[in-house]
């Protein structure tokens, strides 16, 4: 299982979510108290990689740590899974290894109505979706970092993001690299270095 450090989990309210969802998507694994941290997330992710969790289970997983207590990240989330009823389009956007030039191509797959594009479901969502489906501990070198409002607000100009959303594929990979660099000077993870800047509340 991997597992991270992070400021504070998330607190979500369980039954709402359960009743507001696909009965297929919510994933027991998460915990039944609704705090929920980045290890949740991950052990869901695990699961999902041995074939013992859905892309749509996944998806949820991540979009209820994301949202937290945010009243409409149900309804939300609802919308995003509706739009991908067998979780194909999920399947599809997750299927590429994550070196850069397929981290790129995951990109774009999620931004492509033709591919896996899903309502609600916009960069600062779906690069957590590829941050834990995708991460590697213990390989270093560029790795799928979450990219929302609250990071991009928190990094340096030379990490290579300019806007506080709608980025492209080029601005996450720009970000990685330097998160990579960064990460090799410190001695630490890459994600240790997305969890080190400065920021306000989770987004």
């Amino acid at each position: 299982m991997k597992t991270r450090t992070e400021h504070h989990p998330v607190t979500v309210r369980v039954d709402r979510w359960r009743a507001g969802l696909p009965p297929d998507a919510w994933p027991d694994l998460l915990p039944a108290s609704g705090e929920i941290r980045r290890r949740d997330v991950f052990a869901v992710a695990d699961a999902h990689q041995a074939g013992e969790a859905s892309p749509r289970q996944l998806l949820t997983a991540v979009l209820a740590w994301a949202y937290g207590p945010i009243g409409y990240g149900p309804w939300r989330a609802t919308r995003s899974l509706d739009a991908d009823p067998d979780g194909k389009r999920l399947a599809y956007a997750l299927e590429e290894a994550p070196d850069e030039a397929r981290l790129r191509s995951a990109y774009h797959r999620f931004l492509d109505r033709d591919q896996a594009r899903l309502p609600w479901l916009g960069p600062g969502l779906f690069t957590k979706v590829l941050y834990f489906a995708g991460y590697r501990r213990g390989v270093g070198g560029v790795q799928p970092l979450i990219l929302d409002r609250v990071v991009a607000g928190g990094l340096p100009a030379e990490a290579g993001v300019v806007r506080r959303n709608g980025w492209s594929s080029e601005e996450w990979l720009a970000y990685l690299r330097w998160a990579a660099e960064q990460a090799q000077v410190r001695g630490v993870e890459p994600d240790a270095v997305e969890l080190a800047l400065p920021r306000g509340a989770q987004a």
